[in-house]
């Protein structure tokens, strides 16, 4: 038999104390790598958009990896090429941890729409605001003082 699986994640992780480090004209650079990432390790990313203080991925992770050696590598590997490259002179690592959350194939569309307008949805929510309401939504307990 054969492993089957369709599980999407969608991985969210900030820029060291939510610094508005990222240079969004770099936008396409920086999602770039990270497609690259995911895809030279059997992933793919369905949709990706990058803020000045996070990064919102949708991805499924191929069944032999593990989540957080995914979301680790992400991290370390685009904060090695964005400081070596000096793609965002300000930027200076990614915050410890992340949030991830499972996404079912029916929503796959409804989360797409929300990751592709998140400069919009950021004019009225902040990214601490919108983290809340998703570990709230996905029943998550957590501290504030950890956001």
């Amino acid at each position: 038999m054969s492993t089957y699986t369709q599980i999407l994640y969608h991985i969210v992780f900030s820029t060291k104390d939510r610094q508005r480090t990222l240079d969004l004209s770099k936008k396409e650079e920086i999602l770039g790598y990270l497609w690259g990432v995911l895809k030279n390790h059997d992933s793919y990313a369905y949709q990706m958009n990058l803020m000045e203080d996070h990064v919102h991925i949708l991805c499924s992770i191929h069944p032999h990896r593990n989540l957080s050696d995914m979301v680790k590598l992400l991290k370390a590997s685009t904060g090695n090429w964005i400081r070596s490259e000096r793609i965002c002179p300000a930027f200076t690592k990614w915050q410890n941890g992340y949030g991830a959350f499972t996404v079912s194939w029916n929503e796959k569309d409804t989360i797409t729409q929300y990751i592709k307008n998140q400069q919009k949805h950021h004019q009225i929510v902040d990214l601490i605001a919108e983290f809340k309401l998703m570990l709230n939504e996905s029943g998550v307990e957590f501290d504030d003082k950890y956001l």
